[in-house]
């Protein structure tokens, strides 16, 4: 088999990349909660390298990508068990996404996906929950929430075969963690100890950056390949970030007297979680749309989530739930044909609203309101079964004393 050296190469390094996104969420909440709870932050952020990566192994890539709707999956909504763990797989073999780039690398690639948006939801509950509950939660919420979303839209599943398009985790990533997130703060409610909250903005700083730089692997790879679409996304992640961090820095400006590089790296990730659906299909001059639009969404979906007193410790529904939601249904009006280039064929193109077609952009919203429904509503039903098998929250003295020493009898400063 002749493989493509140029995009494997590439591929190799944008799944370094998304890899690194893990330790740098890691990084970016670990500064924004207090300093009694950093290392349970990051601990359970970097567990899910470790667990993900087993059960991806195990059965996780079969069952995402094993099959197809009408051919071999079950009833377009998970795979089969063809190649658990990795059986019937070889070095030879090419990538389902891309002959010229080797079937390992795909599943690596999309392994470091599964890997951050489980990751991802632990800002909304910290300083609350039990280790060993989450751990838990982990593994069921990846097996009944993720992995069937992954086959439905990446996989060849059920939304898929409708026409649903999602570049690099709108809907699978964002969307679902978002409102996971939410059912999680409903559900443990808030916390019982006052908490001074952020301890550290340059620890934030460093893990936007790492966010931010690893972003360019999440979009730019989920092409896989290098062409033409490969720059597209590559150049709109940037654009996004850049006006959403200013449009945020602005509106904080206005609302408290003060720019606050705070604002501005929160902005940033929310323009970054907006472009995500959208990075391939769209203009760099509809990415500054996307891009501002996020700010404004999310900066008002976090105001109207502190008015209703719920307890997202660290805003992960307002900026990757909202920012999700609204990119998979920007992309519905502002996908178009304009943004291929020869040698792509029919199915590969997103074309939205702005190129006529109203059918698309009525695809995209129910598709995403689908997920954000299902995503919600398990998560809050496994919530009350893993709380039947171990208490969630820890108790009112452990959160006093704080997590790291409680849980895990470690500190992360002296």
């Amino acid at each position: 088999m002749n493989f493509d050296l140029a995009s494997t190469g590439f591929m190799l390094i944008a799944t370094s990349l998304v890899m690194f996104m893990t330790p740098g969420l890691a990084f970016f909440y670990g500064g924004l909660v207090g300093r009694k709870h950093v290392i349970t932050i990051m601990f359970q952020n970097f567990v899910s390298l470790g667990l993900t990566t087993i059960l991806w192994f195990a059965f996780g890539y079969s069952i995402c990508f094993s099959g197809s709707y009408g051919n071999g999956d079950i009833l377009g909504i998970i795979g089969n068990f063809d190649h658990i763990f990795l059986s019937g797989i070889t070095l030879v073999d090419p990538s389902p996404v891309n002959p010229g780039v080797p079937i390992y690398v795909f599943v690596a690639y999309q392994m470091m996906f599964a890997i951050i948006t489980p990751a991802l939801i632990t800002g909304a509950f910290a300083n609350r929950v039990r280790f060993s509950a989450y751990i838990i939660f982990l593994v069921v919420w990846q097996i009944f929430v993720y992995f069937p979303l992954v086959h439905m839209v990446w996989g060849g599943g059920l939304l898929s075969h409708w026409g649903i398009k999602d570049f690099a985790g709108g809907i699978v990533v964002h969307t679902t963690a978002g409102f996971a997130a939410l059912a999680s703060v409903i559900f443990i409610g808030k916390r019982k100890i006052s908490d001074k909250g952020m301890h550290s903005i340059p620890l934030v700083a460093l893990g936007t950056g790492i966010l931010w730089f690893g972003w360019y692997g999440f979009n730019a790879g989920s092409e896989f390949e290098v062409d033409p679409i490969t720059t597209l996304a590559f150049i709109n992640t940037d654009i996004a970030a850049s006006f959403a961090g200013p449009t945020w820095l602005l509106l904080d400006w206005i609302f408290t007297r003060k720019p606050k590089l705070l604002g501005f790296l929160t902005g940033s990730v929310a323009g970054l979680a907006c472009i995500t659906p959208a990075a391939g299909y769209v203009s760099p001059q509809s990415a500054v749309i996307i891009g501002t639009l996020a700010s404004v969404a999310c900066y008002i979906a976090v105001y109207f989530k502190n008015r209703a007193g719920l307890d997202d410790a660290l805003d992960v529904f307002g900026i990757h739930g909202i920012g999700g939601l609204l990119g998979v249904i920007l992309l519905g009006i502002l996908g178009t044909n304009t943004m291929t280039f020869l040698g792509k064929d029919a199915s590969s193109l997103a074309s939205g609203l702005i190129d006529g077609n109203i059918a698309f952009l009525f695809k995209q919203t129910g598709a995403v309101i689908f997920a954000a429904i299902y995503a919600f509503l398990f998560t809050l039903f496994m919530l009350w079964i893993v709380n039947k098998i171990t208490d969630v929250r820890v108790s009112e003295e452990e959160e006093n004393s704080g997590l790291d020493e409680g849980q895990h009898g470690e500190t992360a400063y002296l």
